[in-house]
């Protein structure tokens, strides 16, 4: 394989279907965008095989959509599903952020420090893809020094239209200041064991999508369904 995926060993299908999934996350592949399986083997030197199989199992995870006599496209971005995954991440983050305050290891803290001085370094980079990943990566970061690393694995299983909208937010407005400082003060939270201002700190930070949905999809109407 020469398309740049990730090392051995990861299986053709695996990795086709890991590359096509990160394009459409980060938007490199926005909603509506057509799909073709010789195209998209030709790019990537595979044979249909790899590519029809990671077309079916995007389309189970909603990030395609197959219309019957018209072709395979990148899914629109469906503002009910957003909402339903924020919803639960709401709650399911604040019931960890408050355990994280009871206790958390130290060197998942570590961890914690070092994504913030990764995401400082984005902001000023304006860097939206590596800013992207640092977000999920902090918030993982909780579940795993709380013991909770299945419940993420469950959550992303419902993330993909939330994940694209947080991602177009970044894309759209490069002011980043307000993310990062929340982050921070998660963190801060943490270490004092404030676990009412952390739970307020998580709620605020997961609340940006609902209030900038209206704009996201007036300004980019054509990514909505």
């Amino acid at each position: 394989m020469d398309f740049g995926l990730q090392p051995q060993p990861v299986s053709t299908r695996d990795a086709v279907y890991m590359e096509l999934r990160e394009q459409i996350l980060t938007l490199k592949l926005p909603p509506g965008t057509p799909l073709s399986e010789n195209e998209t083997s030709v790019q990537f030197k595979v044979s249909r095989t790899p590519v029809r199989e990671s077309f079916l199992r995007l389309s189970q995870e909603g990030l395609v959509h197959v219309l019957p006599q018209r072709g395979t496209f990148v899914s629109l971005i469906d503002t009910a599903l957003v909402e339903e995954a924020r919803f639960m991440r709401e709650q399911l983050e604040k019931a960890v952020i408050a355990l994280a305050c009871v206790h958390f290891p130290e060197q998942a803290l570590t961890r914690l420090e070092m994504n913030l001085l990764q995401q400082r370094l984005c902001v000023e980079k304006q860097d939206d893809k590596n800013m992207f990943e640092l977000d999920e990566a902090f918030h993982r970061i909780l579940f795993d020094g709380c013991s909770k690393s299945g419940i993420w694995s469950v959550m992303q299983q419902m993330n993909a239209h939330l994940n694209r909208s947080r991602m177009l937010r970044l894309v759209d407005d490069h002011n980043w200041e307000h993310l990062y400082g929340q982050h921070l003060g998660m963190v801060e939270a943490i270490k004092t064991k404030d676990a009412a201002g952390a739970e307020r700190l998580m709620k605020e930070h997961l609340s940006l999508n609902i209030s900038e949905q209206a704009l996201l999809k007036e300004k980019y109407p054509d990514y909505y369904k």
